[in-house]
């Protein structure tokens, strides 16, 4: 049988504030796996400026997902793989995918919201500190859900969806 190494069975992280960090790793996995659908629904629907930026949404997320990983392992604690449920492959229209995607991200801020203050009232300065790049990173991804959903708006949906993609997909190029 083998046994963990001492150096792995201490770690300054306290139970709870792991728990929370392996939850939300769940909920980026499964964010990805979303974006990753949306993406394979534009395409179909011959979006692939909007197909191509929700797969680099869905590459994000997966990174987002690893970055809490390694918090996790360099503190000598053990992240755990997270598990994908279920995920939405039927969507309504493009404007519908643009809502969810902007529904996620507003998700997830209050995600990092509850983990903030969760990890300061553990007095655990140092999880939280990790945490505000996450809070600035949702800052932005929020803007940008919702760019994309004010460039349809202004738009003639009907008769723009082609404008209307390569719009979404140049928000990309940006950065």
């Amino acid at each position: 049988m083998q046994t963990t190494s001492i150096l792995r069975q201490k770690t300054s992280l306290q139970e709870s504030v792991l728990d929370i960090l392996n939850q939300q790793m769940g909920v980026e996995a499964h964010s990805s796996a979303l974006y990753l659908s949306m993406s394979a629904w534009c395409y179909a629907q011959g979006l692939r400026g909007c197909g191509e930026f929700f797969r680099k949404q869905s590459d994000e997320e997966r990174e987002h997902m690893m970055k809490i990983f390694h918090y996790i392992t360099h503190a000598g604690a053990l992240a755990l793989s997270p598990e994908v449920g279920k995920v939405e492959r039927n969507f309504e229209d493009l404007r519908s995918v643009l809502v969810a995607a902007l529904d996620q991200e507003i998700q997830i801020t209050e995600n990092f919201n509850k983990m903030t203050e969760h990890c300061q009232k553990a007095r655990d300065f140092q999880t939280a500190r990790f945490l505000q790049w996450y809070l600035d990173e949702q800052l932005e991804e929020e803007r940008q859900a919702r760019r994309c959903i004010e460039i349809f708006d202004l738009m003639n949906a009907k008769d723009a969806l082609y404008d209307i993609d390569r719009e979404i997909h140049d928000l990309k190029k940006g950065e």
